[in-house]
C-alpha cells in the first residue's frame, strides 16, 4: 500500500498523541435524558465505539420506553408471571421500529470503521442487527457472553391451565395432565447473551481508514481468562451491590475486554443505554473517555455512585 506523505504525517501525529494520552485521566460524562434527544445534539463522527445493551420491552418497559406499564393477557398467558416469561412475537418488531431512528444517529456520530456492540437476548439479536443493518451498519459477527450461574428457568408447565378448564370434569382433568408428562413451554434455562456486532462503513481498505481515524481494526492480544479473543466469551453475572436496583447489569470485565479490544487508548465510548455505569466504570479501566446517557433518573443516580466508589 503507496500511502500518500499526508497520511503518514496525521499517522505520526496520532501516534504522538495517543502516547501523551496514556497518562492523562480519563473523563466520564453522565446525560440524564432520552437518548434519542440527547444524540441528536452530538456531534458527527466523534465517537470511537458504541456499547451498550439496549432495553427489550422486558420487565415494564412498553413500547414508549416508559417503566411501570402492565402488559394485558393474551389466550393463553398467565397474569401473575414476569413480562420476561411472557412471549408476543410483536415484541421483536417494535423493538426493531424503536431501534432503528436510534441506530441512524449512532451511524452518525460514529468515526468511520469504529463498531458498535449490542447486548440482546437471543431471540431479539436478529430484530437488533436487522435494525443497525438498516442503519447502514455492517453486521460483521455475533458473540455469545456465557456464563454458568444458576438463571431462572423459565419453562413452565400447562396444568393450571387444565385444572382452570370448566367443561372437563375430574377425571378428563387428570387425563390429560397425565398426558401432558410434565411437558413445559420451549424456553431453556439461559446460559449465554448474544452481542451483536456492528461496523459503520469503513473509508478506503482496512489500513486506510485505521491511519487517518484509528478505528476499524482490533487489538488481538488481549486476552480474558488466559484465552485470546473469541466469539464465547466466559465470565460470571455480577454480584449486584445492595443499592444498585438494575435489573441486567453487565460485568464490568466483560465490558472492559471488549471496549479494549474494539477501541484505543484515550478514544471516547458511548453508552447510549448506560443503565447502572458499568461501560463508563470498564471505560475509565480501560483509560478511555467515555459518554453514558440513561433516561431513568434512578439509575443516573446509581451509575454517579458506582463510578465514585470504584
Amino acid at each position: 500500500m503507496n500511502l500518500r506523505p499526508s497520511q503518514l504525517d496525521a499517522f505520526a501525529e496520532k501516534i504522538a498523541g495517543g502516547r501523551s494520552r496514556k497518562h492523562s485521566a480519563a473523563t466520564v460524562e453522565l446525560h440524564p435524558g432520552d437518548c434519542r434527544e440527547v444524540l441528536a445534539g452530538m456531534n458527527a463522527e466523534s465517537i470511537h465505539l458504541i456499547l451498550s445493551d439496549p432495553p427489550y420491552f422486558l420487565d415494564g418497559l412498553d413500547n414508549g420506553w416508559r417503566k411501570g406499564r402492565k402488559v394485558p393477557e393474551s389466550n393463553g398467558a398467565v397474569g401473575g408471571l414476569p413480562i420476561g416469561m411472557k412471549f408476543d412475537p410483536a415484541q421483536g418488531k417494535q423493538l426493531q421500529a424503536f431501534l432503528e431512528p436510534v441506530a441512524r444517529e449512532l451511524m452518525r456520530i460514529l468515526m468511520p470503521g469504529a463498531f458498535m456492540l449490542l447486548f440482546s437476548a437471543p431471540r431479539l439479536a436478529h430484530r437488533m442487527a436487522l435494525a443497525a443493518e438498516q442503519a447502514g451498519f455492517e453486521i460483521r459477527d455475533q458473540f455469545a457472553w456465557r456464563f454458568h450461574g444458576k438463571a431462572q428457568f423459565k419453562a413452565f408447565t400447562q396444568h393450571h391451565f387444565i385444572e382452570r378448564r370448566t367443561n372437563m370434569t375430574a377425571a378428563q382433568k387428570q387425563a390429560a395432565i397425565s398426558k401432558l408428562a410434565g411437558r413445559r413451554t420451549p424456553q431453556l434455562r439461559p446460559q449465554f447473551e448474544s452481542i451483536i456486532c456492528a461496523q459503520k462503513p469503513r473509508k478506503g481498505t482496512f489500513a486506510d481508514n485505521w491511519l487517518e481515524f484509528s478505528t476499524g481494526l482490533i487489538d488481538a492480544k488481549q486476552t480474558l481468562n488466559g484465552n485470546v479473543p473469541s466469539t464465547v466469551m466466559e465470565v460470571e453475572k455480577p454480584t449486584k451491590d445492595c443499592y444498585n436496583g438494575h435489573l441486567t447489569p453487565k460485568p464490568v470485565q466483560l465490558c472492559e475486554h471488549l471496549i479494549r479490544i474494539f477501541s484505543d487508548t484515550g478514544q471516547t465510548v458511548l453508552d447510549p443505554f448506560v443503565g447502572s455505569g458499568t461501560t463508563c466504570i470498564a471505560a475509565r479501566n480501560a483509560e478511555r473517555n467515555s459518554i453514558g446517557i440513561e433516561v431513568n433518573s434512578e439509575y443516573i443516580g446509581i451509575a454517579r455512585r458506582r463510578l465514585k466508589e470504584t
